[in-house]
């Protein structure tokens, strides 16, 4: 505790209270989101969709020292390419005769390819790599503001929608058969994959995202069969991983979006090799039965 005092009191870390704030704000969209990504198995669509931004960015911060567009920051095109990837696919399963695999295939291929032919064009030096792996130390004010929106609106839209959303997660089938328009609340949640992905890109990067939205969820699956619980786990492991991340990157000089990815795997794979009758999962079961 006299840690973080000492962190949000000093002037001179700033950069670190920004980051362990972003990392708190982000990890309660990374948990929900998730959650719903890991129980309808969509990770590939998640990792297509977030491979895609790569060609938002690019073409952003082309177009920003090109023509002079300042508004169209990296982020911003990243939003515009996450959100119109995703109702690309919504589409694409809707009404395309092709395979979805092939699709997203595509889709991931080309969003990487023309990211990479964007930033090259654009004059001046830009390093690619704090958008493939993050940099949460950079977080800025801004971002904070940007971070912080998001997160309320995914979990607004979880909460309005949270019964149809799990039932369209669980059993699609059975709920179109009771005449509920299951297309709808998929692209409801395929927009919040959209919006978290681009949340991911300053904490983790375009390449480790896939980690953080299925490691979490998928750690605390293990300890519970309730969904709700699972994604209030999901959210205190995300947060955990991210400041214990942040304070080995800062202490040892490490890229942050690596060390955060390698203790949530580090964590997960621990549980896999204690296995669900271990005394360490049945600790953990126990504490969740008797507080909840």
């Amino acid at each position: 505790m006299n840690i973080f005092v000492s962190i949000f009191s000093d002037a001179n870390l700033v950069f670190l209270k920004y980051s362990i704030l972003a990392g708190i704000l982000s990890s309660f969209a990374f948990g929900i989101t998730g959650s719903y990504v890991v129980v309808k198995r969509i990770s590939y669509i998640a990792g297509a969709i977030s491979h895609s931004v790569l060609g938002g960015v690019g073409l952003a911060l082309f177009l920003q020292h090109k023509l002079g567009i300042k508004w169209l920051t990296p982020y911003t095109g990243a939003v515009i390419v996450a959100v119109a990837a995703a109702l690309f696919i919504w589409i694409a399963e809707k009404y395309s005769k092709e395979r979805l695999d092939s699709l997203l295939g595509a889709l991931w291929a080309a969003g990487m390819a023309s990211g990479i032919i964007f930033i090259s064009i654009t004059p001046g030096y830009i390093d690619p790599m704090s958008y493939l792996f993050g940099n949460i130390l950079m977080v800025t004010k801004t971002d904070l503001y940007l971070i912080a929106s998001f997160s309320v609106i995914i979990c607004i839209t979880a909460l309005l929608f949270q019964k149809k959303l799990i039932a369209v997660s669980f059993d699609e089938e059975f709920l179109a058969i009771r005449g509920v328009n299951t297309d709808f609340y998929k692209l409801i949640l395929l927009i919040m994959t959209a919006f978290t992905i681009v949340l991911m890109i300053r904490i983790v990067g375009i390449i480790m995202i896939i980690a953080m939205l299925t490691i979490p969820p998928a750690a605390a699956s293990r300890l519970t069969g309730s969904f709700t619980l699972m994604s209030i786990l999901s959210i205190v492991l995300s947060i955990l991983f991210v400041i214990s991340g942040i304070g080995i990157s800062f202490n040892y000089d490490l890229p942050g979006g690596p060390v955060i990815i390698l203790v949530a795997g580090s964590f997960y794979l621990t549980m896999l090799a204690a296995g669900p009758g271990s005394f360490l999962t049945g600790l953990i079961k126990k504490r969740l039965k008797k507080n909840y």
